[in-house]
């Protein structure tokens, strides 16, 4: 499947409608919405305008507790299991619970992990934590294989926004044969070369949104190359 991550920080409302609309013609299954660092409030600004553009599924990507709004549809809860910061791995959900309990909003609980892209990331120093080395396949399965114990639904791998090289093929492979629940892969997939790699890796969702940033024609490409697998 794939889902085209939109940040309200870097499109603006005209650019977001017809990242939306595109998104519809390429049938895309999911439009994830959030950022590391918010630095404006067109957050929920951004939600309303996909809503009012297309039927395809809003899930929330958030970057911290702020970004939670009854618009979306759903939101991934994030665990950060790559690093130990206590804050990213239960503190701000114990805030954010209230909310999101209020919220009525599906809760797809989460097990987030940074792999390393060749350059530090805003989320690596927004959560200040390390990420895991590229060529460490071992530690990635061992704490995606610990995420899936702890009761997660769902693993991330993210290499970041505008990472220099992707989560390499072995690594996806050696996690996806080890692990009973979905494989999201995201950061540094910029063709559909790329992304049709990472599925047949074994990836289940693919994740692309800096690419897309620069290019919107690319929302097509790779949705069909992802949906011929």
């Amino acid at each position: 499947m794939f889902a085209i991550l939109i940040d309200p920080d870097k499109q603006n409302v005209d650019q977001v409608a017809a990242l939306a609309q595109k998104a519809t013609e390429a049938k895309v299954d999911f439009i994830f919405v959030g950022g590391s660092l918010l630095t404006n409030d067109r957050f929920e600004k951004t939600i309303e305008t996909i809503k009012s553009n297309t039927t395809i599924p809003v899930v929330i990507f958030p970057g911290n507790n702020l970004q939670i709004n009854k618009k979306a549809d759903a939101i991934l809860l994030l665990s950060l299991i790559s690093g130990r910061n206590a804050e990213m791995l239960i503190g701000k959900h114990v805030i954010a619970a209230p909310y999101l309990k209020e919220s009525k909003l599906e809760i797809i609980p989460c097990g987030y992990m940074l792999v390393e892209s060749g350059r530090q990331t805003t989320a690596m120093y927004m959560s200040n934590t390390i990420p895991i080395p590229h060529d460490k396949n071992e530690i990635a399965l061992c704490t995606a294989m610990a995420g899936e114990m702890l009761g997660l639904k769902i693993i991330y791998m993210d290499a970041g926004s505008g990472a220099e090289q992707a989560i390499s093929t072995s690594m996806i492979k050696s996690v996806k044969q080890n692990l009973g629940i979905p494989l999201i892969i995201g950061g540094g997939i910029h063709t559909p070369e790329d992304a049709l790699s990472a599925c047949r890796s074994g990836a289940d969702i693919i994740v692309v949104g800096n690419a897309i940033e620069k290019d919107q024609q690319l929302v097509s490409s790779i949705a069909k190359a992802i949906h011929s697998i």
